[in-house]
């Protein structure tokens, strides 16, 4: 029997969702089949659509703990598993120290090792795994599959006590392997709709008078339908752009005159490259050209 089938069972907990992240029937039902499966959940979707957050409120809903592996271009497979720091035991034998005749004081445990001994089942994400080198999702297969790795400086086989709640999250910027693939369970998080942004913003700003929330969000689904924008603001600059607002006591009619004749108001939190904010300017001034004929 592996490591996998002997690990302790999933408990039946359930995500419905929480008070502070709306989840869509289909994200919440993705969650789920990942429980059920015990397998791990790949989320991609645009930057900003809540990816991360969803496995922090996950784990929140869950009640538990939450792991973090936030990967980089440069890391590495072994990484999440463990390092072996063999330069601080060539030092502290030069040194004399005694700690240099137990290898394992200089055994570095990753994320992957704390999640497979903690004492109760957490949720482990694994953050934008397409930023790391092609092979690095084959390089977890055995482990994710099995549920267990080997330390080769010990001799000893790390498995895991309670099988973790995985969730992976992807931007989409490179392809992930078949194989990978094939052990996952996937979800795409579309974004928002108008109707599903609005519940999101009453989470976060349920005090926002209505008038100024159709202005913004006119403005915000007219500058993601613009054509040739190079970036698409996402919904977490919708909400640091209406915090703003909310600080500048903006109203809504100040909100459509800057949308109708100009770059938007504070689109600093918006735009994020100046290529974009000249499309604006242009476009703009073509309507405005097109209402003096």
């Amino acid at each position: 029997m592996s490591a996998a089938q002997s690990a302790s069972p999933t408990s039946p907990a359930r995500f419905n969702g929480t008070d502070s992240y709306v989840a869509t029937d289909d994200l919440k039902l993705a969650v789920n089949a990942a429980l059920t499966l015990q397998r791990p959940l790949l989320i991609k979707g645009e930057p900003g659509t809540g990816k991360t957050i969803l496995a922090e409120e996950v784990a929140r809903a869950l009640g538990r703990p939450l792991l973090q592996w936030h990967i980089k271009s440069t890391t590495k497979a072994h990484q999440g598993l463990y390092e072996y720091d063999a330069v601080s035991r060539l030092r502290d034998s030069q040194l004399g120290d005694e700690k240099v005749r137990d290898i394992r004081n200089y055994i570095v445990q990753g994320t992957l090792w704390q999640a497979f001994q903690a004492d109760e089942p957490v949720v482990l994400l694994i953050d934008e795994i397409d930023k790391a080198d092609i092979e690095f999702p084959n390089d977890l297969l055995r482990e994710l599959d099995r549920m267990e790795f080997h330390v080769y400086e010990t001799r000893e086989t790390i498995a895991a006590r309670h099988r973790p709640l995985v969730i992976i999250t992807s931007n989409n910027e490179k392809d992930l392997p078949d194989a990978f693939l094939r052990r996952c369970f996937f979800h795409y998080i579309r974004f928002p709709d108008r109707e599903t942004m609005r519940d999101i913003v009453a989470v976060h700003y349920p005090h926002l008078k209505q008038d100024v929330l159709r202005a913004a969000l006119d403005t915000f689904f007219a500058l993601r339908d613009a054509p040739g924008l190079k970036k698409k603001p996402s919904t977490s600059e919708l909400l640091d752009w209406l915090r703003l607002l909310l600080a500048e006591d903006a109203t809504a009619a100040e909100i459509d005159a800057h949308t109708a004749t100009a770059v938007p108001l504070m689109a600093g939190a918006l735009l994020k490259n100046e290529q974009d904010v000249h499309l604006l300017e242009r476009l703009a001034a073509m309507t405005r050209g097109g209402q003096r004929r």
